[in-house]
């Protein structure tokens, strides 16, 4: 079961992780709560001003935050068309804060269970109705890592015979795992 998700029954799923993969896991999750961002200041204080609060209309110029926050219309690379432009904006502004708020929410909810290691290796068990949260964290991670390491689905058979010594394969590691972990947590939820 070592990094990778079994069924715990009724839906839950259980991982075993030693010190440096829950450290790792960790780590990616914190520094995905950072690319993310904070949410509005007082938003949090003022459910009132949360409904009524607005979001950008631009999509983010880094490339993994605009796989994370992609546009609702239109599709990447096409012409750039002002009436699709402005519907995109929009959307993004209305929807996005909210989006931002889940994908914030599903991180921290991984770093407090694995906080619960006490900084060592062990079982982590994922109740039922937190393994979507999980799987979604665990998708935004891989997929800002394969917006990093510029990854399209051709090239994913060729990640696997990676030289040792190209500078990119301990992210390539991470998000290999990272997959399978999705797919044993999938598996975990429906088996």
């Amino acid at each position: 079961m070592a990094g990778f998700f079994e069924s715990a029954g009724e839906g839950a799923a259980a991982i075993a992780l030693d010190e440096v993969e829950a450290s790792i896991l960790r780590s990616l999750e914190v520094q995905m709560l950072e690319l993310i961002g904070p949410g509005p200041a007082g938003l949090a204080d003022d459910p009132l001003a949360a409904l009524f609060a607005e979001g950008p209309t631009e999509a983010p110029a880094d490339p993994a935050l605009a796989r994370l926050f992609p546009d609702a219309y239109g599709e990447p690379g096409e012409p750039d068309d002002p009436q699709t432009r402005a519907m995109a904006g929009e959307f993004r502004r209305y929807t996005e804060l909210d989006l931002r708020a889940r994908k914030r929410e599903d991180a921290l909810g991984v770093v407090k269970a694995l906080d619960g290691l006490g900084g060592k290796g062990g079982v982590v068990t994922v109740p039922a109705d937190d393994c979507p949260r999980w799987l979604g964290a665990l998708n935004d991670l891989r997929l800002t890592l394969g917006s990093r390491l510029e990854v399209s689905e051709e090239d994913e058979q060729q990640l696997h015979g990676l030289p040792d010594a190209d500078p990119r394969k301990p992210l390539v590691m991470a998000y290999l795992w990272l997959g399978g972990m999705q797919e044993s947590l999938l598996e975990a939820m429906t088996g």
